[in-house]
């Protein structure tokens, strides 16, 4: 536990740098737009306190010539200052916007506690701004805004954009707020119980493995502002035990910490972490959204946005997804690659960014002919051409592909191929596997490649493939497996004496050499151990090349995560008529 605290101490002093380092922005003027530091008081959970904003203005927009605005605000530990951030305000008032650009609640120069994008506190806080936007409150030194474009009703013409926190609080605000006419959330959450403890067995009333990098690395940054902001704002001051967050986020993380799910804790924690992501709300959000979610992220995965996606569309809100390369853990932001890059100013020539304007053309411009894309794109890192790099479909695509967990250890396309046999792993008391070092990439360390010791790991591998197969969407697993000492316990009370395993799929080269695509695994708390589960793998877009080779991987643990209390020996069986079932969605190369 020392090295775990070091090594997320010194993520949180890396991370927070930036913060330390960035300035206010200046007002200022240029021939496009002016841009005027204004402060806002709200009330937000129960405290009055400040939003720090920069409105910029396009030249030529004045009551007589009205136009549409942009809000937007930071990721976690931020501020309105940040070069992404900033970014934003200037490439949509250089495009004609009215463009409001803040710090949240809790960060940079703005007051009040860190409550995590709660649509009842950080969604009726930026509600405020829209009041500023439409004309109907003022900010704190007068200024208004009376030359936003504004609907029959009298009500602003207002679009959102931003990544990770950032981008879930623009679910937040629309579920408080129906004046959102457009959304564009990046790279953010569905449900924050998953996307810090996750379960990826179909039952998640079980609590997961806790990720214990990521979290712990956010939460020394958001405890350790008094180091990074001279003269702290009191309303952003709690108790001594939580100085800076609601009181719930962090007996949150004290009980992922604990690595102990009493009954009463786990509900606590769903119930908190839930409640304050749009697993919870959407079912109020009428704005039509754009997501966007990168490829590249362990801390919010493909499926978070599929999540939001689906209920989104199933209950008739204008949704449309897009799967781009980079994420919270990497991939391509050369503007070269095709990529969105806000700081490159490429919005007219990346495929996203073409998207997001012609999102923000059909409802903010109310350009109705406007063709805004298909239902769902992805980014393929193996096609040469970074023009052609983006598939498009009508919908995700569906699991049309069976493999089979034989006995001996391959993986087979037909029942009547799989061998009958049994094979045990058991964990050690120590982490014997590695996918990823978050800490590791925050700080500009390398990171040891994916690994698994033997005995504490299963793999099932293919015969080297005859063609290319391109896989787009979740891979799904149907296990059993035969655990007498999990047995025994798995119904203490306390879901910690559960089995904890991790499935992840490889890519194995003719060479030998095995990649873990985007180094993504699936933590699994099993339920119960007497029965078949299923388990959803992270989604992934990749082809495994012609001669490569599928491997199928249950693993004891994770170096990333919480996991299991004891050693469980594990034992699998495969016989025709019963065996473990692997299925991914392929589409045509």
């Amino acid at each position: 536990m020392s090295r775990r605290r070091a090594l997320t101490l010194a993520t949180a002093a890396a991370l927070a740098a930036p913060l330390a380092l960035s300035g206010p922005a200046p007002a200022s003027a240029t021939g496009q737009y002016t841009v005027t530091a204004l402060k806002f008081t709200v009330q937000a959970g129960g405290r009055s306190c400040t939003l720090d904003a920069d409105l910029y203005r396009p030249a030529g927009v004045d009551a007589a010539h009205p136009a549409p605005a942009v809000l937007s605000t930071n990721g976690f530990g931020g501020s309105k200052s940040d070069d992404g951030t900033a970014a934003t305000g200037k490439a949509f008032a250089e495009r004609g916007y009215v463009s409001l650009i803040y710090s949240g609640l809790g960060f940079g120069k703005s007051g009040c506690l860190i409550s995590l994008d709660d649509p009842g506190i950080d969604g009726r806080a930026a509600a405020g701004l829209i009041d500023f936007l439409g004309g109907t409150r003022a900010a704190d030194d007068g200024t208004e805004a009376d030359y936003v474009t504004a609907d029959a009703a009298g009500d602003p013409r207002v679009g959102m954009i931003g990544g990770s926190y950032g981008g879930a609080v623009q679910l937040a605000t629309a579920a408080v707020d129906h004046r959102v006419d457009a959304l564009v959330p990046m790279i953010t959450w569905n449900d924050l119980a998953y996307s810090l403890d996750p379960n990826n067995a179909a039952d998640r009333r079980v609590p997961g493995a806790a990720k214990w990098q990521w979290m712990n690395g956010f939460y020394l940054i958001g405890e350790g502002q008094p180091l990074l902001v001279p003269n702290l704002d009191p309303s952003r001051i709690n108790k001594l035990d939580c100085l800076h967050f609601v009181t719930k986020a962090c007996e949150t993380i004290r009980t992922l910490n604990s690595g102990r799910y009493p009954a009463d804790r786990t509900e606590a924690l769903q119930t908190f972490a839930r409640g304050v992501s749009p697993v919870s709300y959407l079912n109020k959000v009428t704005a039509p959204t754009l997501l966007v979610q990168g490829q590249a992220d362990s801390l919010f995965n493909l499926g978070e946005a599929e999540a939001t996606y689906r209920k989104l569309k199933g209950q008739g809100t204008t949704a449309k997804m897009i799967w781009q390369s980079w994420g919270h853990s990497g991939g391509e932001t050369d503007p070269a690659s095709g990529e969105l890059n806000l700081g490159a100013g490429n919005l007219e020539t990346s495929y996203v960014g073409k998207r997001v304007l012609a999102w923000f053309d059909r409802y903010l411009q109310h350009k109705k002919s406007t063709d805004t894309g298909p239902d769902f794109a992805y980014y393929r890192d193996w096609i040469a051409d970074p023009a052609s790099r983006y598939a498009t479909a009508a919908q995700v695509p569906a699991r049309n592909r069976t493999l089979y967990l034989s006995g001996d250890g391959k993986l087979v396309d037909h029942r009547e191929n799989v061998a009958r046999g049994s094979r045990e792993y058991r964990n050690w008391l120590i982490p014997t596997s590695h996918s990823e070092s978050s800490l590791a990439g925050m700080i500009g360390l390398p990171d040891p490649a994916p690994h698994d010791t033997r005995g504490t790991y299963l793999d099932w591998t293919t015969e080297p493939l005859t063609d290319a197969v391109d896989v787009v969407g979740a891979p799904r697993a149907t296990l059993k497996v035969i655990s007498p000492k999990t047995e025994r316990v798995q119904h203490s009370g306390d879901a910690a004496d559960k089995l904890v395993l991790f499935a992840k799929l490889y890519d194995v080269a003719p060479d030998g050499r095995k990649t873990l695509v985007h180094r993504l695994v699936a933590p699994v708390r099993v339920p119960d151990v007497t029965k078949p589960f299923e388990v959803t793998l992270p989604g992934i877009v990749h082809r495994y090349e012609k001669g490569h080779r599928l491997q199928f991987v249950v693993a004891a643990s994770d170096g990333a995560y919480g996991g299991n209390k004891g050693v469980k020996p594990v034992t699998v069986t495969s016989a025709p008529e019963d065996t473990g079932v692997l299925k991914l969605p392929v589409v045509r190369p």
